[in-house]
């Protein structure tokens, strides 16, 4: 049987839609259905959602996902679950929760006063975060642990290269990989090098004055590195194969075009795409573990996302996503409802 929070409920809510894809002002204020619950599922009152590329991709240019594109965007949410659908039990009524759930595949994403979500798709919200914080962390923290912990088998004692320091997947990969016992050196660009500084990284390189063959010779000797995980890739997946050790491991997040070097040096190569679970309906529950240990990694101290300094508003979300582009954002882009 379904609950609810209260039955005085409103049966409509405010939401910032798209009908077309195109620059950010093709979002506007509408006025739509709350959702009703359904069987394994939850109604959460959004607190608070994040910007990914991925947003601003869906948003303005086609995809293989655009052809059933729901008018509600964004997947990350942060809020508190004001229904329960028959089947759950994980949750109840008033639980704080967060989760990477919608905007994509036809189903309305975190643009709205409320969100219809899978229950297996969310986890308990960390407690020592608040809600801005929380919705920082679904879609890269589950990219981050799928490629170290599922794809790569990261462990106490590897060497592992993470490109992208200061990204939104770099930061939160780099304090995954160290909580997992590794040795991580991380790259990034001269404008972050303060921020890199604050990740817990046990080396730095700065890609624009630090050769690929230096860092190799300084970090493991001439070796290579046991597991590179590449957030950047295009050309710079190239430097993540020369970086690798023989029979190493290299994941990426994006796709590549010249995979000669996998062959040459006998790599296992990971590619990592955190939406198959919402896209083709396999194994949505493991969205909602690694989610639980990653809140469990984070009120343990040992991961806190970096959340830029902007104040939007979900109904700014134009603003926000012109900010995303502008390229001068430090941390996830935040915003509250």
């Amino acid at each position: 049987m379904e609950t609810k929070m209260t039955d005085n409920m409103t049966t409509t809510m405010k939401a910032m839609v798209v009908k077309e894809l195109g620059a950010s002002s093709v979002f506007q204020l509408a006025e739509r259905p709350v959702p009703t619950v359904k069987p394994g599922h939850l109604v959460v009152a959004v607190k608070a959602s994040s910007v990914n590329p991925l947003d601003t991709m869906l948003r303005s240019i086609e995809l293989p996902w655009s052809a059933n594109l729901p008018e509600i965007l964004h997947g990350d949410v942060a809020g508190i679950v004001t229904a329960l659908g028959e089947g759950v039990s994980d949750f109840k009524l008033g639980d704080e929760v967060y989760g990477m759930a919608g905007g994509i595949n036809g189903t309305d994403g975190a643009l709205a006063e409320f969100m219809l979500v899978d229950a297996r798709l969310m986890a308990k919200k960390p407690v020592s975060l608040s809600m801005r914080q929380a919705a920082a962390l679904p879609l890269v923290a589950i990219t981050s642990y799928e490629a170290l912990v599922e794809k790569m088998n990261v462990k106490e004692g590897d060497h592992v290269l993470i490109h992208g320091a200061t990204g939104g997947v770099g930061h939160i990969a780099i304090q995954l990989a160290k909580a997992l016992g590794a040795t991580v050196t991380a790259t990034h660009g001269p404008a972050n090098a303060e921020l890199a500084k604050t990740l817990g990284a046990d080396n730095l390189v700065d890609y624009s004055t630090e050769s690929v063959a230096d860092y190799v010779q300084a970090y493991t000797d001439g070796a290579g590195f046991d597991k590179v995980f590449d957030t950047v890739a295009g050309d710079n997946i190239q430097k993540s194969f020369a970086a690798a050790k023989f029979n190493g491991h290299v994941a990426t997040i994006l796709p590549i075009a010249d995979p000669l070097q996998i062959a040459l040096k006998s790599l296992s190569f990971h590619s990592v795409l955190m939406l198959i679970p919402l896209f083709h309906g396999l194994n949505q529950s493991s969205h909602g573990r690694i989610l639980t240990e990653i809140a469990e990694l984070v009120d343990a101290g040992k991961i806190t996302p970096i959340v830029d300094e902007s104040d939007f508003s979900i109904w700014d979300v134009a603003k926000a996503h012109d900010h995303f582009e502008s390229g001068q954002s430090q941390g996830k882009i935040i915003l509250m409802a």
